[in-house]
């Protein structure tokens, strides 16, 4: 047979296929509950390669060469656009992962590589629609507030965070430090049981998984490396939140893995940030945000904002501007030491609230944390961002906080009890406080932009108040039944 024919042939059963996939019904957005192939795909074990070009030349053009290939088509999930090319080695993998639902952490024992690399060859394909990744399990539960309005994205979360406060150790004595409590820090190989246990949690209800590194200061733990590394070779998103460090010990970490981010802090221009960290503590950190840009490693600085410093945040933003990734703020909670300290006045919280955004709009580095903004973006009729945490208040939901003896807390801002690590995740997270925390303040249930609010646990509680039953002190919206109530305003529109 001519070599020609051979290969007409080929394409001729390709472009059938080509058809048919083109006819079959759009896969759903709706994720589903384990990963699956697309059930669209067609697979064409060829002897050429090439033909998906000549298929999109419609048969004109160079021949293909002779060469085994196998030819993948499919239809994205909601676009319904069609994929049509030559398997590569991930997508092959990808597909043999999910058709013989082989766990990707034996996969890369056998293949002797790190389960994020394995990880990665499913993110890959399920971002193209050649697999489909199945819904995330940390959802607001059915009776959680809907708000008016509220994006889907709100109310589950692809990430689920652990806030890991290593050691109580630090090279610091900020005046505002929530805690100075002795606390005896886990053992290497109990941190290893913690780090399996989280990935378990992850895999199991089918998150990524992230642990940020906190303290004190994390890197003067005696084994910050190796645990770091352990959370790495799980296949874990890393991050720290810590001081400046020397370019040996950065060179260390990413060496590891590159940190998702590296977030230091600042309280203001230097002479009151020294006042507050400690004499020359802004030039280390001015120094350290060139180190990590030069690095390449993405910088964030977050600010604690109290009555003395609300107005060098303006400034200071402007100062960071083009040497830092990312700035923003929490307003002061005042529990432990930093109850001496004085929080920013509520009275003029809004009008500051209106100046950062405005501010924010020319300044690339200045982004949005507190929940709060969303009552303005709300008057201004612009849309909406996620919140604090993604999700109005995480606490509890998209995030815990694991202090260094192994207990387990909403929010590491307030003590906030819900378990301990011993428990296991899963028991401390669908436990009866951790409900508590994720459904926030009872006052707070009918209000329209609940789902991306919830204002700050923390500071209401820090101000002798009930978080679970009261709202945020700072809230400056209301119910329309509450017009004549100046604390709180709920704009309709």
């Amino acid at each position: 047979m001519p070599r020609t024919q051979e290969y007409q042939q080929e394409l001729h059963r390709l472009q059938q296929l080509h058809q048919r996939v083109s006819a079959a019904p759009t896969p759903p957005v709706e994720p589903p509950s384990c990963w699956q192939v697309n059930p669209t795909l067609e697979m064409l074990r060829c002897a050429w390669r090439g033909l998906p070009s000549l298929l999109e030349r419609g048969g004109e053009g160079p021949p293909p060469r002779p060469g085994a290939a196998h030819v993948l088509l499919w239809r994205c999930p909601g676009s319904g656009t069609l994929t049509v090319r030559e398997a590569g080695p991930h997508d092959l993998l990808a597909l043999k992962l999910v058709a013989e639902t082989i766990d990707p952490r034996q996969a890369a024992r056998e293949g002797g590589v790190g389960v994020a690399v394995i990880d990665g060859v499913l993110a890959r394909a399920a971002a193209e629609g050649l697999v489909l990744r199945p819904l995330s399990a940390i959802c607001r539960e059915g009776d959680f507030p809907r708000g008016q309005g509220g994006a889907d994205e709100f109310f589950r979360s692809p990430v689920f965070t652990l806030q890991w406060h290593l050691t109580q150790a630090c090279d610091l004595h900020c005046r505002h430090c929530y805690d100075r409590s002795p606390r005896t820090s886990f053992s290497l190989e109990q941190c290893l049981a913690v780090l399996d246990d989280l990935d378990r949690f992850c895999r199991e209800r089918h998150v990524a998984g992230q642990v940020s590194f906190s303290g004190g200061n994390p890197l003067l733990y005696p084994h910050f490396l190796a645990v770091y590394r352990a959370a790495a070779e799980r296949g874990l998103q890393t991050a720290i939140l810590g001081n400046p460090c020397s370019r040996e010990r950065l060179a260390e970490i990413i060496a590891i893995q590159r940190p998702e981010f590296f977030q230091v802090s600042l309280e203001g221009l230097a002479e009151h940030n020294d006042y507050i960290r400690g004499a020359g503590h802004f030039a280390r950190v001015m120094a350290f945000l060139d180190l990590l840009r030069e690095l390449q490693v993405y910088s964030m600085v977050m600010l604690t904002l109290t009555r003395d410093n609300q107005a060098q945040v303006l400034p200071l933003a402007e100062q960071l501007r083009g040497r830092v990734d990312l700035f923003t703020f929490n307003r002061l909670a005042p529990v432990g030491e930093g109850a001496a300290l004085a929080m920013a006045p509520p009275e003029g919280y809004p009008d500051f609230l209106a100046e950062y955004l405005a501010a924010a709009a020319d300044n690339p580095c200045m982004a949005l944390k507190d929940s709060l903004f969303n009552i303005t973006l709300r008057q201004q009729g612009r849309p909406l961002f996620g919140g604090c945490a993604g999700h109005g208040c995480g606490a509890a939901f998209n995030f815990v906080a694991l202090l260094p003896d192994g207990e387990l807390h909403a929010c590491r801002k307030f003590s906030s009890p819900i378990g301990h690590i011993r428990q296991g995740l899963d028991a401390v997270y669908d436990g009866t406080a951790a409900r508590r925390y994720r459904q926030g303040a009872a006052e707070c249930r009918d209000c329209p932009i609940r789902p991306v609010c919830g204002g700050c646990l923390a500071v209401t509680q820090g101000a002798g108040q009930d978080c679970l039953r009261q709202r945020d002190p700072y809230c400056f919206s209301r119910r329309p039944a509450e017009q004549t109530t100046a604390s709180c305003l709920y704009l309709d529109h």
